[in-house]
């Protein structure tokens, strides 16, 4: 298990806190406005973000699936090999990118409004509905939301070829967005102008650090590097 991917998968959701707010943040507010939000008050909110981590944490498990049921295939060894590099290569693209060193590649070129403005629509079926039955299902639901970080995080999760570790990885990347979609008022105050900038460049730079990891482990299982 590689505990330094897992503490920059919770670094990179905590530091991209300024990407979800904008990129759910109008989704939580939506939730907080509505009958249920504004009744379910803070519990609410933590069964939602349960719900929403919960979530990531089953996408973690299954990438991880995914790559360990490929790395153990004899047979796609070597579309397996180059598929890792070019996802390393990848990852590493995303976070410079993000990290403002070009402006062509980053996590805001992969994420998708359609299916979110589809599921903030949803928000309006909570209105006759119990906070405590709301939350936690509407949390499940959302965690599939399209975001950039938690795509370069799943495909760094699935090159563990490990299911505990790609779960891990997940969960600890919930984790550390939790505390910016808690405290939204206040943290889009926090987060404005250069604090929110630089944290964004920080987090494309520990998106491409766990990329340069894996494509260092990858290369010297090929044999390409010592």
């Amino acid at each position: 298990m590689n505990d330094s991917l897992i503490g920059m998968a919770f670094m990179t959701g905590l530091m991209g806190a300024g990407h979800c707010i904008g990129m759910c943040g109008g989704l939580v507010g939506a939730l907080s406005l509505s009958e249920a939000g504004r009744k379910g008050g803070w519990l609410f909110h933590l069964l939602y973000n349960a719900g929403r981590i919960s979530t990531y944490t089953l996408i973690g498990a299954i990438v991880g699936w995914l790559g360990s049921a490929l790395a153990y295939t004899d047979h796609f060894k070597p579309i397996t090999r180059s598929l890792l590099i070019l996802s390393d290569l990848f990852v590493i693209l995303v976070g410079l990118g993000t990290a403002g060193l070009f402006a062509w590649l980053n996590v805001a070129k992969l994420d998708f409004p359609g299916p979110m403005q589809a599921m903030t629509r949803a928000v309006r079926s909570l209105q006759k509905l119990p906070p405590t039955l709301a939350a936690l299902p509407l949390g499940l639901l959302f965690g599939f939301i399209p975001c950039g970080y938690l795509y370069a995080v799943a495909i760094t999760a699935a090159q563990s070829a490990e299911v505990a570790t790609g779960a891990l990885m997940l969960l600890a990347f919930g984790i550390g967005t939790a505390p910016s979609l808690m405290l939204f008022g206040s943290a889009a105050h926090w987060l404005s102008g250069q604090a929110r900038t630089w944290m964004l460049r920080i987090a494309g730079l520990l998106v491409a650090g766990m990329g340069a990891i894996n494509l260092i482990k990858h290369l010297r299982l090929m044999g390409l590097i010592s």
